[in-house]
């Protein structure tokens, strides 16, 4: 299976970029994985008129361009559906057994994700009803993917 993590912005912190190398270590032995990152819109503190929706459509675009059609696209999205990393875990390995070879998790910018990306969802995800740093977010989910890959394979794992 082919996993790519989409993401808006670079990760400035060392301590969360060697999180990030180390669980990509640790992926290689499931999977091919990709992680791309796209340029971020600076954020005012305060957003006036419509600035929220132009920012989230720019960042869309630039997320957009990584798309590819056949993949299945897993969104990251506070209103998601929440599941255990058993249930991560079956849906993961329940897509590769009806043929998807390919996922996309897609994690939006310090505003969340625009409408277009937003459209093009086949899953939306929620790790939690609380709001997480989008670069430590990238972590998070790494380490679940790892997680679900190791339940899915019958190894131990961390409960």
């Amino acid at each position: 299976m082919r996993v790519t993590v989409l993401a808006v912005g670079k990760i400035k912190e060392a301590y969360l970029r060697d999180a990030v190398k180390e669980y990509s270590k640790r992926l290689g032995k499931y999977c091919r994985l990709q992680i791309i990152e796209v340029a971020d819109e600076k954020t005012p503190d305060l957003l006036r008129g419509g600035e929220r929706e132009l920012i989230l459509k720019k960042e869309g675009e630039r997320l957009l361009k990584h798309l590819p059609k056949d993949a299945y696209l897993v969104t990251l999205e506070l209103t998601g559906r929440q599941l255990t990393s058993e249930e991560f875990s079956g849906k993961i390995s329940g897509l590769a057994v009806h043929g998807i070879s390919h996922m996309v998790f897609v994690i939006g910018g310090s505003l969340g994700l625009g409408k277009d990306v937003l459209a093009r969802s086949d899953f939306a995800l929620s790790f939690s009803k609380m709001t997480y740093p989008h670069q430590l977010m990238r972590v998070i989910l790494l380490e679940q993917i790892y997680r679900a890959y190791r339940i899915a394979n019958g190894e131990p794992y961390h409960k």
